[in-house]
């Protein structure tokens, strides 16, 4: 527990009404009237109302300095805290490419498909929440989105809101469909789902290499193989290593047989059996090319203690004191200083009122 002055520029006044009070008692003017002898009044006693009248204006200079210690705004801290904050740059890289709409992830109870469960797990690891996740409130995050090609959807920023926020924006491409039930955007959906990791990658590297940050990483999120795009994810694997950042990548599914949506020609959703691809060994390459770690996600308890175990691997701690709740003590100086006040002024202009 200690206490403050939150502004004691104010307690400057204090010497000022000091001299101010003294002047005054010295300038006061000194009344005299024509007796005949002062042997009939030098032995009359002081009242009590005399005595009170020469200390109201003392009684004032108190209020006074009262009320500039109150304006001078002291308060206890209660609580004291020692804080470690984490100081990392982290670009988040998503995969949002058409398998990413595999049905094989269950989340609260309910199939859904691998990009809901990726950014759930997400949300908590940014803003903590269940599975030891406590979130990143000092990390500057930013986020890359891919398919056929890559996107830079947020700058690294420690608003997490509004991180969190575009993220929920981010879908699986879809078909879209005229009256009659065709596709007509056909090629351009085609390219879209596809995978540009090693083009998602570079723009990752590009936006987090002049972070100030001593540690940046990029978590990459994948199910595929690398079909699209310009650069090849060796190519980003080095770029990441000569700039001293590590990438994580997570694997998220397995290779084998999964169910995907698909509307039939009456406008319903059927689900049908595709083949999926997992490109562990590409994954491995990344993270091994950069100091970092592959992980694999089959399902979201294993996608959660994935982003467990990063939260514990990246920590650059910096140790600070700060003071998290204050009692503010102000109001009393504030309300007695304006009590005196009040009296004095009360009393010298009604029972201590002086005459001419």
């Amino acid at each position: 527990m200690f206490w403050e002055l939150r502004d004691p520029l104010w307690l400057l006044l204090i010497p000022l009404l000091l001299g101010n009070s003294l002047w005054l008692s010295l300038r006061q003017p000194q009344h005299s009237i024509l007796y005949s002898s002062r042997v009939l009044i030098r032995d009359l006693p002081v009242t009590f109302a005399q005595r009170v009248k020469s200390v109201l204006p003392w009684i004032a200079f108190v209020g006074l300095v009262l009320i500039a210690i109150a304006l001078a705004r002291p308060r206890f801290g209660l609580q004291e805290s020692i804080i470690r904050s984490e100081g990392i740059a982290i670009e988040m890289c998503i995969d949002r490419s058409g398998s990413m709409s595999a049905l094989d992830f269950r989340m609260e109870g309910k199939t859904v498909n691998r990009l809901a469960a990726v950014k759930d797990v997400f949300r908590q690891f940014i803003a903590g929440g269940s599975n030891d996740l406590n979130g990143r409130s000092n990390d500057v995050v930013g986020l890359v989105t891919f398919g056929g090609f890559a996107e830079s959807k947020v700058p690294l920023t420690l608003d997490h809101d509004v991180l969190l926020e575009v993220l929920e924006s981010v879908e699986i491409p879809k078909p879209l469909y005229d009256r009659d039930g065709n596709i007509i955007n056909r090629d351009l959906l085609s390219e879209e789902q596809a995978t540009a990791i090693g083009d998602a990658l570079t723009v990752a590297v590009d936006r987090i290499r002049k972070s100030p940050a001593k540690s940046r990483v990029i978590i990459l999120l994948s199910d595929g193989e690398n079909t699209a795009g310009i650069a090849t994810p060796e190519e980003g694997a080095k770029a990441a290593a000569a700039s001293g950042i590590k990438v994580y990548t997570i694997g998220v599914g397995t290779t084998g047989v999964a169910p995907f949506p698909r509307r039939d020609r009456f406008g319903g959703i059927q689900f049908v059996n595709r083949n999926v691809v997992l490109d562990e060994t590409t994954l491995k390459m990344i993270s091994e090319t950069t100091g970092g770690k592959y992980f694999n996600a089959k399902n979201s308890k294993a996608l959660a203690r994935v982003y467990a175990e990063i939260d514990q691997l990246e920590k650059t701690e910096t140790t600070g004191r700060i003071f998290t709740e204050y009692r503010e003590l102000f109001h009393y100086f504030l309300i007695p200083g304006l009590i005196l006040i009040v009296f004095t002024t009360v009393s010298e202009a009604t029972r201590f009122r002086s005459l001419p």
